[in-house]
């Protein structure tokens, strides 16, 4: 069981889409009739190697560079099997692809947790952004992904957004780079899917109907009407005819409903 490579880059693909989000939020800083716009950086880590960056001080031979403040950092923070959206995992999914079909069993439901981090130098810049990402979360947004493109499996997973806080790290003297940070913690629910596989349907050649005069589910069948393909060998993109076969049960027997006994109908 194990050993069947099976990668189709979800988790990837939900990193990517829950960033994807908040690569475009923009801040404005107001300065008499001028109005400054600017794109805030984002970036996949976290927040602790940013502060660290800020802190760090330069050599005798290299100038100190420092980070650009605001900016956005997020990272996976765990992940969580979800036993609520778990379904019965003998199902299969089919995907007609040309002549080809391909099957997979039903997904694994998983809770990836993330962690965004907003670190500015002032209330100002921290609150603008905030309010951007605040009201797009009621207290989830839904995304659409094509988590496996060989059976053409697209998912919508809601991004829920569980908490907020916030934090001033100022500590020294006036010289000291104040650094607000606010954390948003969030859970997207996402599926993991196994391996995909190549099978051949087998083709229904016969079809068999029974009919009955009576609507008792006791009474045995009168006519039955069966078709097959004409030849029999036909494949399921021909264009072929039917042979259509009627067979009558003159001993049919039906059961009394009165009696209890079986006449003859």
């Amino acid at each position: 069981m194990l050993g069947t490579y099976s990668y189709h880059e979800i988790f990837r693909k939900t990193v990517i889409a829950f960033g994807t989000i908040f690569n475009n939020i923009e801040l404005k800083r107001t300065k008499g009739a001028k109005t400054e716009v600017m794109k805030v950086p984002l970036a996949y880590g976290p927040k602790d190697k940013f502060l660290a960056r800020l802190a760090q001080a330069g050599t005798s031979d290299q100038k100190q560079v420092q980070i650009t403040l605001p900016r956005i950092s997020f990272e996976i923070s765990g992940f969580a099997y979800d036993t609520a959206r778990k379904v019965a995992p003998t199902q299969i999914i089919r995907h007609v692809d040309s002549d080809k079909t391909k099957k997979a069993f039903m997904p694994v439901p998983y809770n990836v947790d993330f962690e965004l981090a907003i670190l500015a130098k002032n209330q100002d810049d921290g609150l603008q952004i905030l309010e951007q990402i605040l009201p797009i979360f009621q207290p989830m947004f839904t995304v659409t992904l094509n988590l496996v493109e060989a059976i053409g499996e697209k998912k919508d997973f809601p991004i829920t957004l569980n908490s907020v806080s916030y934090d001033d790290d100022y500590e020294g003297d006036f010289t000291t780079r104040r650094t607000l940070i606010y954390t948003l913690q969030f859970s997207a629910k996402t599926y993991l899917y196994g391996p995909v596989q190549d099978t051949t349907d087998k083709i229904i050649k016969t079809a068999i109907v029974d009919t009955h005069l009576k609507v008792d589910t006791t009474a045995p069948r009168e006519v039955r009407y069966q078709v097959q393909p004409d030849p029999f060998s036909a494949d399921a993109d021909d264009n072929f005819g039917f042979n259509e076969i009627y067979s009558e049960f003159t001993d049919a027997k039906a059961r009394n409903p009165v009696t209890g006994q079986d006449e003859d109908v």
